[in-house]
């Protein structure tokens, strides 16, 4: 589980083609390896992998992640070169603060960006969605977008919008999106357990 609060951009430092799936090495910046063990959750770019065979050297920390086929065809992980550069959050801990809304880090589609536009310091971004995920979007609803989680300002039939502090643009990958580009979204949870809820209503 996460919470959609980035805590470093890693780098893509190589790709390894297995039959099919693929070994990611990713360099951390300021996330630190020093309590993470082989096995452990990592969420990159919105995606929960596991951690495996962790370089803890001192100012060029790596941990590698192997990404299956289906994941591969899933997610923007496909796309993912050498240099690519990736969000990062750790698996949420008992204690931690909840900053942002519960993440799972399963992806539940991919969304495009349609138009980027200023506002005052901020940056508002709509993003084309699948129509069958439109309908868990609310306004001051959350979205994860690539790991990242933010409030929705407006929703439409198969898009919505979203604003981007200067922050986020900062400490994020989001602040280098550009129109077309795709992203990994994941709907808040609250939003299906209140469609099971009321599908047993109607039932």
């Amino acid at each position: 589980m996460f919470t959609g609060i980035v805590q470093d951009v890693g780098r893509i430092v190589s790709l390894e083609r297995r039959e099919g799936d693929v070994r990611l090495r990713i360099a951390v910046t300021s996330l630190r390896l020093d309590h993470t063990v082989p096995g452990d959750s990592i969420a990159v770019s919105g995606v929960c992998l596991t951690a495996l065979d962790l370089d803890k050297t001192p100012g060029a920390q790596t941990f590698a992640a192997d990404v299956s086929n289906e994941t591969l065809s899933l997610t923007t992980l496909g796309a993912l070169s050498v240099g690519s550069r990736v969000n990062l959050e750790p698996a949420l801990r008992a204690g931690d603060a909840l900053g942002g809304h519960l993440v799972s880090g399963h992806v539940d589609g991919l969304g495009e960006v349609r138009s980027i536009e200023s506002d005052a310091r901020s940056v508002r971004m709509s993003f084309g969605c699948p129509p069958a995920l439109a309908r868990y979007f609310a306004r001051k609803g959350s979205v994860a977008i690539d790991g990242v989680s933010l409030t929705i300002n407006e929703v439409g039939v198969a898009d919505f919008g979203v604003n981007l502090i200067p922050h986020t643009q900062s400490v994020t990958t989001l602040g280098e999106f550009t129109v077309g580009r795709k992203v990994n979204l994941e709907v808040d949870q609250v939003a299906r357990y209140v469609e099971r809820l009321l599908e047993s209503v109607r039932a």
